[in-house]
């Protein structure tokens, strides 16, 4: 099957802009371009044309390039989308970001600047909706009642929980890594489920001192034990009619087990002091990163207990083994900690997007979360590059501007070495060079075009020793 050509669309009244723009996306990127000079065409071009990339510059007669980006949004969440903003008009910037524009292109065009980000754009497109898994196209979507993924395995765990969720009797067993998410399936299979109208309930095994786990999940009478001078209702009684979610199950003691397989068996549970069983309609949905089968084995979990919980098992694939997802989780994440920011991060460079795709993530989807609003408090207002996240997760990047560094004069540059002939001429200039071009990044707060301006150099000279120096395809400002 051919592969289907990638378009760009670009709106603009201006015709020798526009056209000019054009014909330099054609020949430094090599893909369709269309063009239009009114929302009206725009829209008509749309409708008969499979567009990967929209840009459109704001002023357009009758109808803006706001009221065209609103329609697109609406109509096709496909499309990456981008806007002209006038140069330095932040109110304008922050509108199109609020729209959900990938990026924005500073108006007039700096042909260079717009070329990468179109480019840029096209890398988005085909990364996050033509991506293929196992011979066929996944379904965009925003997620899962709370769960982020496009990839196939996120996909089939989709199915498996609508069809748990049917089911609202039997138990269910998550298993997976710290950190990839499993009280939010469960609350999805809840959500879904004919219990949703009632109460979810979860409950940490392991955050809570085992010698009062057993009163927060049955309650007590009063006059129990010292202290109980009332009753209390448990979180089993207050999860009747709904789901209980115990999180961390493998963390559970052995005597507290055989408590809770009699509510599985018999439907009913005793408080602590009481003598009187009460009755309990509730679904139980575990979870755990450990493995009960070896747990089972090694004697320290019960093996009926083990199979009563396990009737359903449903597994949460690491972060590593779904990496087609971390795109579009870091796109929501961003959302997400951008609310109510007056400089909101304006997103991940292709550079610093590659590094994360290919970090091993032995925290999962909680790791990658902690980034992002990391990244979101120290890059407002920026695009971050790979030179600016955490050493482990770019690993031999340079980092210009993550620390101060002071010029040495060039006469304390110079090695002892040279006195004994032995100095390297070339690793001397690389390393003043080094420290100049660090400089000049954090002087300029990791611009590359002010950066460049200092050193009196050319911006695409500047660009190109920082990607010869860190090994990296770094993307421009």
């Amino acid at each position: 099957m051919a592969e289907t050509l990638r378009s760009i669309l670009l709106v603009d009244a201006d015709h020798h802009a526009r056209e000019g723009l054009a014909v330099m996306l054609r020949k430094e990127v090599g893909c369709l371009v269309l063009e239009a000079a009114s929302t009206v065409e725009a829209e008509e071009i749309i409708q008969r044309e499979d567009i990967s990339v929209l840009m459109t510059d704001l002023f357009l007669p009758q109808k803006s390039g706001i009221d065209l980006l609103k329609k697109v949004h609406a109509a096709n969440a496909e499309i990456v989308t981008f806007a002209a903003v006038p140069f330095n008009d932040r109110e304008k910037i922050n509108e199109v970001l609020k729209l959900g524009v990938f990026f924005y292109i500073h108006a007039p065009y700096d042909f260079d600047e717009a070329i990468i980000a179109l480019a840029r754009g096209l890398t988005y497109h085909d990364l996050l909706i033509h991506k293929e898994v196992r011979g066929h196209k996944i379904r965009k979507t925003e997620g899962f009642n709370g769960i982020i993924g496009n990839s196939g395995k996120m996909q089939n765990l989709f199915n498996l929980i609508e069809k748990v969720a049917e089911d609202d009797i039997s138990t269910v067993l998550i298993q997976g890594a710290s950190g990839t998410g499993k009280e939010l399936v469960a609350r999805a299979i809840h959500a879904t489920s004919p219990r949703r109208g009632k109460n979810f309930v979860p409950v940490n095994c392991a955050a809570i001192p085992e010698e009062l786990l057993e009163s927060e999940l049955f309650g007590y009478v009063k006059g129990a034990f010292t202290g109980a001078n009332q009753s209390k209702m448990g979180r089993v009684q207050y999860a009747d009619g709904g789901t209980l979610f115990l999180d961390e199950i493998g963390d559970m003691k052995p005597s507290l087990q055989a408590k809770l397989l009699r509510v599985l068996q018999e439907k009913e549970y005793e408080p602590v002091g009481g003598v009187k069983p009460v009755p309990v309609d509730i679904r139980i949905v575990a979870a755990t990163h450990r493995d009960l089968e070896k747990a089972v084995a090694d004697g320290v979990f019960r093996e009926d207990l083990y199979y009563r919980l396990s009737v359903v098992p449903l597994n949460i694939p690491p972060l590593c083994d779904r990496r087609d997802d971390i795109p579009l989780l870091i796109e929501k994440f961003v959302q997400v900690f951008n609310r109510n920011k007056k400089n909101p991060l304006l997103g991940f460079d292709q550079g610093a997007m590659k590094a994360l795709i290919d970090y091993p993530w032995p925290g999962n989807v909680r790791e990658l979360e902690n980034l992002v609003q990391r990244m979101v408090i120290l890059c407002s207002g920026k695009l971050v590059s790979a030179a600016e996240l955490p050493e482990k997760y770019a690993p031999g990047i340079l980092r210009p501007h993550l620390e101060a560094v002071s010029i040495a004069p060039l006469g304390s540059l110079i090695p002892e070495s040279v006195l004994d002939g032995t100095v390297d001429f070339k690793v001397l200039v690389g390393e003043y060079e080094d420290r100049l071009i660090h400089q000049a990044m954090t002087k300029t707060g990791g611009n590359k075009k002010e950066a460049a301006r200092l050193l009196n150099l050319k911006r695409t000279t500047l660009i190109e020793k920082i990607k010869k120096k860190s090994g990296e395809d770094l993307e421009t400002d």
